[in-house]
């Protein structure tokens, strides 16, 4: 299983705790974990699906570059973290 969890900047909008999904491609296990709070996933994705440019993942505290795609094979025990980006002046 992967355990994937979401940063309290964006459980504000849909307070979801950590999910264990099956190991699979990223978008795979972003969408299962999504399914038990479907209403965070327009946060975390934009309308063609690709990750929103203020979310950042993190795949076992590598960041994930690639935004559409989500092709990154997952092994059980990965962790993935979802945060929203900051910027500032």
């Amino acid at each position: 299983m992967v355990t994937v969890e979401f940063a309290a900047s964006l459980r504000r909008h849909v307070d979801l705790a950590p999910q264990s999904v099956p190991a699979g491609s990223l978008r795979a296990v972003l969408e299962a974990a999504l399914q038990a709070g479907p209403a965070l996933a327009p946060y975390v994705f934009d309308d063609q699906r690709a990750v929103r440019k203020h979310v950042a993942v993190f795949v076992n505290q590598l960041m994930v570059h690639d935004r559409s795609r989500l092709d990154l094979a997952l092994h059980p025990g990965d962790k993935v973290l979802v945060i929203q980006a900051l910027t500032g002046g």
